[in-house]
Order: C-alpha cells, then sequence, then structure tokens
C-alpha cells in the first residue's frame, strides 16, 4: 500500500498518551526531551498533532486557552515541532491553520524563534515585544564581588504544602538604607486564593488552570510579602538540567530580584528563564549576577495588538510554550 501524502492525513488531538511520542519529536530536532513540560501542557491545554505513517509524530503543537471555560479570551500556542523528514513540506503551516481556524475569533499569542517567524507573520501574526533567555548559575553577591547579598529576607522551615524554604537572605539588592528589606518565603495553599488574584490582575486573564498546577508542577513556589500582603510570586520547575524561573510576577523590580534571589539559593542547578527585554534592570542585574543572555524570542499576537495586562509586572511567562 503506497504512504499516503502528507496533506491526507487527519489532524487529531493529542493526550498524555502521546507525551513520549511528543518528547521523541523534541528529540527528532534537537530540542530537549522536556517531558515534565510536556506533561503540563498536554494537561491543561490540549494538543494536536498528524501521526507519521513511519511511527511516532510528524507534527504537534499545543493550545493553552484563558478567561472563562468554553469562551476564552486568550490563546497561547506552543511547542509547534515537526518531524526533520518532513521539514519544509508545509505540514507546520497546516497545522497552524488549523489551530487558527479552530480557534475563529480568540486573540492568540505565542513565542516565536527567529527559524519560525517568517511562517506566523505570513499567518498574521505581528511582532509586539520580545523576550531574553538567560541562563547559568547565580552567583548571590554578584560575579564582582564573590561576597554575601542584602536587602531581601527570606524565612526558613517547610511550608504546608511540602515545599522548601530557602533560609537565604540575599543582600546586594538593594543599596543599604535605601529601600526597605523584601521579604519571600515559600508558598502555603492559604496562599493560593491570593496568588490567583494577582496573577488575573497582573495577566489580564484568567489562568486558574494552570496555576493551581503549579504546587505540584514546581520544585518551588515562592511569594513575596509586605505587611502581610502577597506583591509577587514566582515558581521553579525542572527542565532537564535547570530551573526554570517562571511565572514571575512582581511588583516591582526589586521585588523580582528577591523572588529570583530566593528561588537559585533553592537549587544547584543553573537558572533558566526567559524576561521581557522592556525589564531591562532586571535583566541587568540577572547578568551581573552570572546569568547569561543564550536567546532572544519574538512575542507575537494575532488578533490584538499587544498581551493584555499590566507588564511593567509581568517578568517572565510560566513557560514560552504558554504564557
Amino acid at each position: 500500500m503506497p504512504t499516503p501524502s502528507l496533506a491526507a492525513l487527519p489532524i487529531r488531538r493529542l493526550t498524555l498518551r502521546d507525551l513520549t511520542a511528543c518528547a521523541d519529536l523534541s528529540e527528532d530536532r534537537g530540542w530537549p526531551r522536556e517531558e515534565h513540560k510536556w506533561g503540563l501542557l498536554l494537561a491543561a491545554g490540549r494538543g494536536y498533532g498528524i501521526d507519521d505513517p513511519q511511527g511516532g509524530l510528524a507534527t504537534a503543537c499545543v493550545i493553552t486557552e484563558y478567561g472563562p471555560y468554553g469562551r476564552p479570551d486568550l490563546g497561547a500556542i506552543g511547542m509547534v515541532l515537526v518531524a526533520e523528514r518532513h521539514a519544509r513540506q508545509g505540514i507546520g503551516r497546516r497545522l497552524m491553520q488549523h489551530i487558527l481556524s479552530m480557534m475563529g475569533p480568540t486573540p492568540l499569542t505565542l513565542h516565536a524563534t527567529p527559524y519560525g517567524q517568517p511562517l506566523y507573520e505570513e499567518l498574521g501574526f505581528k511582532v509586539a515585544g520580545r523576550a531574553e533567555m538567560l541562563r547559568g548559575h547565580f552567583a548571590p553577591g554578584g560575579l564582582a564581588s564573590g561576597g554575601p547579598a542584602s536587602g531581601v529576607t527570606a524565612s526558613g522551615g517547610l511550608a504546608p504544602d511540602g515545599l522548601a524554604s530557602s533560609g537565604f537572605t540575599p543582600s546586594d539588592l538593594a543599596p543599604s538604607g535605601l529601600a526597605p528589606t523584601v521579604s519571600t518565603r515559600a508558598a502555603t495553599a492559604e496562599d493560593l486564593a491570593a496568588i490567583l488574584r494577582l496573577d488575573e490582575e497582573v495577566l489580564g486573564t484568567d489562568r486558574t488552570h494552570l496555576i493551581t498546577r503549579l504546587p505540584a508542577f514546581a520544585d518551588q513556589l515562592r511569594v513575596a510579602e509586605e505587611h502581610g500582603r502577597i506583591i509577587g510570586y514566582a515558581a521553579a520547575w525542572p527542565n532537564m538540567d535547570t530551573q526554570v524561573v517562571g511565572p514571575l510576577i512582581a511588583r516591582d523590580t526589586r521585588t523580582a530580584q528577591a523572588l529570583l534571589a530566593s528561588l537559585a539559593a533553592g537549587t544547584d542547578r543553573p537558572l533558566r528563564t526567559d524576561i521581557d527585554v522592556r525589564h531591562e534592570e532586571l535583566l541587568a542585574w540577572a547578568k551581573e549576577h552570572g546569568l547569561v543572555s543564550v536567546a532572544f524570542n519574538a512575542v507575537m499576537t494575532h488578533g490584538l495588538p499587544e498581551l493584555p495586562g499590566d507588564w511593567t509586572r509581568r517578568f517572565a511567562p510560566l513557560t514560552v510554550a504558554a504564557v
């Protein structure tokens, strides 16, 4: 029997049963397998793909919806991959056109590599911003001093949800006497409602179905507090040999620094994060503390000029495959 053409192969829903095939597809394109991230996205979002007649997947992607159930006000597209043997044959374009048709008037966003950006532009996506990927071991005192840090306090011990608190007390985050300390601690189950309220306020849309998965998905989930009120939160989750910092939501740069430093204190792994390039102060500070620039991605939108919410408090996404 002749092998069917790619154009004749049906697009189908992917589920958690396809997790290994999705990871295999990532590996086929030279990307990390990222099974942990695939698992989150397939559970919280909707995967779509085309089966390869020779086995595995020919292409795949995930769409994660935000807002009211059944009436999303934003969709994020991620993990768009085409098997190497099927590259440059239009199969990725076909899958994207299917997603666009299925989502109708719902505004969409994605992070595009320089390789993928031309296709997305042809499909009507516009560049709305950029994110810079940083990676490296965090140096608490900065690369120059190598000493202890200041200006931020972090509580020790173990939170009721089992997420360890670092006990880290960085001190180079605020010049002495110029600013009050920013206190961070491990999040507890009692913090979840406040985290969700803050997240929706900053994102401009509801992503409860993602954020409520963070305690199980992340190795660390921390909050920043002022007078008993949560003013920021961040997570660090395992991705191959790194800890990805995201989401990173904070009232201001100093709070973001405190959260990032406290997460770094809780792991021996190198950190990785994707920071909105408009946050120049945080980017410069992170580089001074050991993280190095790895790549830039374009933040693109379809059906809206820019992402909703307050970008000044949105420092890093949970993952570039979502928001």
